[in-house]
């Protein structure tokens, strides 16, 4: 039962010494890769962020992962957000496959009732959006929009003069 809570000096030992080297080596991959590494400015940047997160979890606590690997996986998937970020600059089919368009939910005040159902978004995720930006109902809204990254972008309309 003791084991539970506590195993010996030498596993929280190596989770430290190793944690802080993969961190240190995570920083670096990060700062020679960009800032795009971690923007979630789309649905595939938003998983490699949780995978980065999560192989390092894994480095730290997983005994049976020894720090060369991990640090190799890290490096493989900010390798690999380079390549597809590189590649989707470079040829507009490419990005397309990727990300997705932004889309209208909301025109004039009157909800795109077709790409709501489509996206998923309810009228009160997007009176909400708008309330965020100062707006009262649905007809302060110029336009709403979902963005790549998941995001509701609202447009209020001009107050009135």
């Amino acid at each position: 039962m003791a084991e539970m809570f506590f195993q010996g000096w030498d596993g929280i030992l190596r989770t430290l010494v190793v944690g802080v080297l993969t961190y240190a080596c995570l920083v670096l991959f990060l700062r020679v890769s960009g800032k795009r590494t971690l923007a979630k400015l789309n649905a595939f940047d938003l998983v490699v962020t949780v995978a980065l997160g999560s192989t390092f979890s894994a480095i730290l606590v997983q005994q049976s992962v020894p720090m060369a690997q991990g640090v190799a996986a890290l490096a493989l998937l900010v390798v690999m957000q380079f390549a597809v970020t590189w590649a989707s600059v470079r040829s507009g089919r490419f990005a397309r496959l990727i990300r997705s368009e932004p889309r209208l939910l909301l025109r004039h005040g009157a909800p795109c009732a077709g790409a709501m159902r489509a996206e998923r978004i309810t009228e009160e995720e997007i009176l909400s959006a708008i309330r965020a930006e100062g707006g009262r109902d649905l007809a302060a809204a110029e336009a709403v929009i979902l963005e790549s990254d998941g995001t509701l972008s609202v447009v209020l309309s001009p107050p009135p003069s």
